[in-house]
């Protein structure tokens, strides 16, 4: 009576709670010929009830005690399709280990798949040895997931050696070589392929019309556009990225405007991506909530990441707990963006939920994932826990360096931000940037001037890179705080770009720590005219006070008083703990500040009138 009980129950659409009720039933009654239909019923559907489904049916088909080769080749194929890539190699290796039998062909095609999207070489170069081994060398679903592997790993030598030894090929064999010559940028190849294939079908047409707008060649994606016998959305949102590739968002709009109704999750993720790629935040927001259907994952991550890398991180994680509120799981791009966001506002308790949260769901960390939350914690002051993630990375990138090389540097550490960066050199990674302005920020926090300066004027003949503007930002600030100012001047009048007021403001604050009027009194006239430029008041008034100019320092502590317009930019202190968050703002133009440097002043001016001529004001208004 039991086994038909169950039987009709593993015909309905089960929650997670209850597949592990009736999985305890049937161990505990040993009705192990219906663990396989309780699998496949978990495995359609995880997709709908997430990692959690997905994790637990994992489980059973790698501990199951008859698995065969359907079990794990739809469990490959399923954790492929929920882009659990890792996962599906590692259940694939096991059932190779276990020696149950031959693989099918949707189980190597879906393994395949996982290579290729988390590019891993050299388990896709075994697999096809095996497909090989197994008789698979005709199979068309096979050797076509070949073709794509290699295309993807910009092997085209390979994957043109596989696709002529193809007897079959269909209209997807054709599209994938295609597509090969497509991202490799070979347009020319490109295009006699396409001219090749018996049938093209709008997949063919779409990945040139989107290859010609990846190398900005618009002209040649429009002359193909108007010329297909039929357009899809993808036809569209090729023509809608290659313009915002080309900085055209105005042209870009037009095109999405013209859709009217055919746009669909992708145009909306386009054009949202395209407006945070050129800072308009608003326009970005006002499109998301313009969005009638349902938001899928594609549409929230485009937002969640122009909120987080457009200086907006409380408005990203806000819209974050909205989508888990919404019940859709995050994926890889979610976290790292959410994961961002935390950085930014160094809100090391948001950033270790969503850790937990991934062990709970069972997201594994990648290196994408593990560079993220390496970010976070470096700039938390936690440089261990950022430097194991770092040692436990499996591909250490310029990103991964740059970030470690920054954390070390910020919390006091820049012997070990030095050696890292050798590091980095000796394994032939190439600096950009970013890494320059971790470098030097390092030199910077620790005082290291000689060095710090050295390793600025040799960086453009050592590793190619141009300094920016804000690269000489770091080094004035660094040797007017070191009191070579004349230095510091010289370095910013010999500049072949114009310097912003935060270089000049940096060589000011040097003045105001060295008592140096006239570069002071320089550096001030580029910083004034700026708004809310109280802050730069502040330090030519500790020059002046310095000189003992008390007239000067005094109007512009009375021009702090009674303008508006010259308050100073607003502090904030964060503190949390257990069980609270309290934020608190606070200013330097405050009552208490000038209380502070009226004492300051008058104290100065009593130690000159009783003959203290040497007297040095160190602080004139508090900063």
């Amino acid at each position: 009576m039991l086994k038909p009980k169950l039987r009709a129950l593993l015909d309905k659409h089960l929650i997670i709670n209850q597949a592990k009720q009736i999985h305890g039933v049937i161990l505990t009654n040993g009705l192990r010929d219906l663990e396989p239909p309780l699998l496949l019923r978990l495995l359609l559907s995880a997709k709908s009830h997430g990692g959690s489904t997905l994790q637990y049916a994992k489980s059973m088909v790698q501990y199951m005690h008859k698995s065969d080769t359907f079990c794990f080749g739809s469990a490959i194929r399923i954790l492929t399709e929920n882009s659990r890539f890792g996962e599906a190699i590692s259940l694939y290796v096991r059932f190779q280990s276990l020696g149950i039998g031959s693989p099918s062909t949707f189980a190597i095609s879906s393994a395949v798949k996982s290579c290729s999207r988390i590019r891993d070489v050299v388990a896709g170069s075994c697999l096809h040895a095996q497909s090989w081994k197994n008789g698979f060398c005709g199979d068309v679903y096979v050797q076509t997931s070949l073709v794509d592997f290699y295309s993807k790993m910009g092997r085209m030598g390979c994957a043109r050696k596989v696709f002529d030894g193809m007897p079959v090929r269909n209209v997807v064999s054709w599209n994938s070589i295609l597509s090969g010559y497509v991202k490799s940028g070979d347009m020319e190849t490109a295009r006699v392929v396409f001219d090749e294939i018996p049938e093209r079908d709008v997949v063919s047409w779409n990945s040139m019309v989107s290859g010609y707008a990846g190398v900005g060649n618009m002209e040649s994606a429009y002359e193909l556009f108007v010329k297909m016998p039929e357009r899809s959305c993808a036809s569209w949102n090729a023509m809608i990225s290659g313009y915002i590739q080309c900085g055209k968002i105005d042209l870009a709009r037009s095109f999405f405007d013209s859709m009217n109704k055919r746009k669909n999750q992708v145009t909306f993720t386009a054009m949202i991506s395209g407006y945070s790629k050129s800072g308009d935040v608003e326009s970005a927001r006002k499109l998301f909530q313009e969005m009638t259907d349902e938001k899928e994952h594609s549409v929230y991550n485009a937002m969640i990441s122009t909120y987080a890398q457009n200086g907006r991180p409380e408005e990203a994680l806000k819209l974050f707990d909205e989508m888990l509120q919404s019940k859709l799981q995050p994926d890889y791009m979610t976290l790292a963006s959410a994961i961002s966001a935390c950085s930014q506002l160094g809100d090391l308790k948001s950033g270790s939920w969503i850790e937990s949260y991934m062990k709970e769901q069972g997201i594994q960390m990648d290196d994408h994932l593990a560079t993220a939350f390496l970010d976070l914690y470096a700039k938390c002051g936690i440089t261990e826990k950022a430097y194991a993630l770092f040692l436990g990375l499996r591909n250490k990138d310029v990103t991964a360096y740059t970030a470690m090389i920054l954390g070390f540097g910020v919390n006091g550490k820049a012997n070990d931000a030095i050696n890292l960066f050798n590091e980095m050199i000796s394994s032939k990674i190439k600096p950009n940037l970013a890494t320059i302005t971790a470098i030097l920020t390092a030199y910077s926090h620790m005082g290291l001037v000689e060095e710090g300066y050295r390793f600025f004027r040799c960086m453009e003949e050592r590793y190619g890179l141009s300094p920016t503007v804000d690269h000489y930002g770091i080094v004035v600030g660094l040797l007017g705080r070191a009191g070579r100012l004349e230095e510091a001047y010289g370095l910013i009048k010999g500049m072949t770009m114009e310097a912003h007021v935060g270089v000049w403001g940096a060589l000011l604050h040097g003045c105001s720590l060295h008592c140096n009027l006239e570069i002071g009194e320089e550096a001030a006239r580029h910083c004034l005219g700026v708004e809310n430029g109280g802050g730069y008041r502040s330090l030519l008034a500790n020059v002046y006070a310095s000189v003992g100019r008390w007239d000067d320092a005094e109007r512009l502590r009375q021009s702090v008083n009674g303008n508006e317009w010259f308050a100073k930019l607003a502090g904030s202190s964060r503190t949390e703990d257990d069980d609270s968050l309290a934020e608190n703002e606070f200013m330097s133009g405050s009552k208490l500040a000038m209380a502070r440097a009226e004492v300051t002043r008058l104290v100065a001016l009593q130690s000159m009138q009783e003959g203290q001529k040497n007297c040095t004001v160190i602080t004139y208004l508090l900063r």
